[in-house]
């Protein structure tokens, strides 16, 4: 039996699986994967969909990832066709998730049922699909992850179906990303009259100078395969509606976009000093809440790397770039497992009106899939 990755992303598409809501999509994956043969297993956490199925027992073993939520459709309105209704029109597939990433869940799910159409692999395929990677993040793949190691189970590889292609299929390879850190940052005084200083501790000063020295630090000048890391002051609030009062708090957040030269431990230390020195010689306090989203990783270039460079460049007739630009993704939790690269459909309407892709774009990838299948047992 063989898939059609087209009829089967519209399939999934027609299920409306808004995060935190499945709406019955992981059922119509499940059914597909039973079919070829495939144990599967559902991981749910705090009401939220996960599946994990693998077909075999020994190794290697090589997943495939992704999620099955999706973002709301905005204005639905404004939609060439209902976000949900699938349709095709002049050779181009419309919907929510057609992109990001139903559309490579098709593709990946279709090219396996090639595969095994010819004849069965030296080793395992897997799938770890999240129904919450668009949301939170913290009920899909992290304790997912978490709990397949604990159990001992082995992943050598995964393939992460983002769509990370950029202006056309399999322009790029996604290698690494950056690691992100939130921090939000108070600062209380005392408040008090304006006319009477003495009185009051006022804490917006302490916070412009705290502020601007973290902003005028150098975190590096760049990596090998990253650029500098970046600190990004993104509010500052003092919520104070009159002229008249030094307020008695001053809050700002941040954001750090970093490379592996640092993790978040060494970063959250440079902050917490920065916070320490702020509140020196000031009658409040300078309190800091980090929250890391995910530490930098890379996934050198390697036989791993060199058998989806070689599958794209098959179909496409182009050598894919290595890249390790962008924001942040599952592979974050995945990288605990194994080495991780994305590779997925072009993500130039993911989260837009009218997101789309061409039925052309989906049957490639499906080819560009069978042959990392393909290679990865010949050359692993």
């Amino acid at each position: 039996m063989t898939l059609d990755p087209v009829a089967f992303a519209q399939a999934l598409i027609r299920r409306p699986s808004v995060t935190p809501a499945d709406a019955g999509a992981m059922d119509v994956l499940q059914s597909a994967l039973s079919d070829l043969g495939f144990a599967c297993r559902r991981m749910p956490f705090e009401g939220i969909e996960n599946l994990y199925a693998r077909r075999g027992t020994s190794g290697p073993n090589l997943a495939f990832a992704g999620h099955m939520d999706v973002v709301p459709v905005g204005d639905a309105a404004a939609w060439t066709t209902g976000p949900f209704d699938a349709q095709i029109i002049d050779g181009v597939l419309y919907g929510r998730g057609a992109v990001d990433m139903k559309g490579s869940i098709a593709a990946w799910t279709a090219a396996v049922s090639r595969v095994l159409a010819k004849g069965e692999v030296s080793g395992s395929l897997s799938f770890l699909i999240t129904g919450d990677e668009e949301g939170k993040a913290i009920h899909g793949t992290g304790p997912v992850v978490e709990a397949l190691a604990a159990e001992g189970e082995t992943i050598d590889h995964v393939v992460l179906g983002e769509p990370t292609s950029s202006a056309r299929l399999g322009d790029q390879l996604k290698i690494g990303r950056r690691g992100s850190l939130n921090a939000w940052i108070t600062v209380e005084g005392v408040q008090g009259h304006v006319a009477y200083p003495h009185q009051a501790a006022n804490p917006i000063p302490v916070l412009i100078r705290l502020l601007a020295e973290i902003q005028a630090h150098v975190l590096d000048q760049g990596h090998p395969r990253f650029p500098a890391s970046n600190l990004e002051v993104t509010t500052i609030d003092v919520d104070n509606p009159v002229t008249n009062v030094i307020p008695a708090k001053a809050t700002a957040r941040l954001n750090i976009r970093f490379n592996p030269l640092h993790d978040g431990d060494s970063l959250i230390a440079w902050l917490e000093g920065a916070c320490a020195k702020a509140a020196m010689g000031f009658d409040g306090t300078v309190s800091l809440e980090p929250v890391l989203t995910g530490n930098a990783f890379i996934t050198e270039p390697g036989p791993f790397v060199d058998v989806l460079a070689a599958a794209v460049k098959s179909v496409t007739g182009e050598a894919p770039i290595l890249s390790t630009t962008g924001g942040i993704s599952d592979a974050r939790f995945l990288r605990k497992l194994c080495p991780v690269v994305e590779l997925g459909l072009v993500g130039a309407t993911m989260h837009a009106v009218d997101e789309c892709t061409s039925v052309q774009e989906i049957e490639d990838l499906t080819r560009i899939y069978e042959q990392v299948i393909l290679g990865y047992f010949a050359a692993l």
